[in-house]
């Protein structure tokens, strides 16, 4: 690490001491909105992800910093980063900003944070409680406006990502993909990619039979 590196590290922590998550209904909600959207923009590398990582807005400032659950930037590069320092992001900030709810996070600090998303940028933020199954959605209509409450919309579409929210209110939300497919935990996630790569090996070793039976018969399968 240059000097350089080091100073700006010092300046600005990557840690605020603060654990990711309180408890693992939480930390699973995080997990999977962070799994989904990785997956929905993987294709894109203008889009950076992130997950509990501290957002510094205003250089020299380094009090004034938040950590969000999850939040998505447009327009910014993938790639490592200690921390999401906007100042050296061409003054980007994140658009799109989840918190999920628990007994440690209620709702005072929820609302302090929506006011510091108002104030550096963001353009949608979505209050998640997957106790009570509650969702509450705030969304700037235009630069120039502050985030305004857009309430509990059954069935709402996220303008940035184009993403469906689907929430019940008796049971947990479901998130739905631009494509109409909903999103799916890291577990499902996990068996769907074990399940493609046992299909690549079964056909590899499906082919690699087929090329020693033909080279039994004399036959060279690469000039097939």
């Amino acid at each position: 690490m240059t000097m350089a590196a080091y100073h700006t590290k010092s300046i600005y922590p990557d840690s605020d001491g603060e654990r990711m998550a309180d408890n693992t209904l939480q930390a699973e909600e995080m997990i999977g909105l962070k799994t989904n959207l990785d997956d929905l923009f993987a294709d894109r590398e203008d889009v950076f992800v992130a997950m509990d990582l501290l957002w510094y807005p205003v250089e020299g400032h380094p009090e004034i910093r938040v950590a969000p659950d999850v939040f998505v930037a447009f327009g910014r590069p993938k790639g490592y980063r200690g921390s999401y320092r906007q100042f050296e992001e061409e003054g980007v900030a994140p658009q799109v900003v989840f918190e999920v709810l628990s007994l440690g996070n209620r709702i005072g600090e929820m609302l302090r944070k929506r006011d510091f998303y108002d104030r550096y940028g963001a353009e949608e933020y979505y209050l998640y409680d997957p106790e009570r199954f509650d969702l509450t959605i705030w969304q700037r209509p235009s630069r120039q406006e502050s985030l305004i409450l857009i309430g509990t919309p059954n069935g709402w579409v996220s303008p940035r990502l184009g993403v469906r929210f689907e929430v019940p209110g008796d049971r947990a939300w479901t998130l739905y993909r631009p494509d109409g497919t909903p999103f799916r935990s890291p577990l499902e996630i996990r068996r769907e990619l074990d399940r493609v790569r046992a299909e690549r090996d079964r056909l590899a070793a499906e082919r690699d039979r087929l090329a020693e039976r033909l080279r039994e018969l004399g036959i060279d399968p690469s000039a097939l």
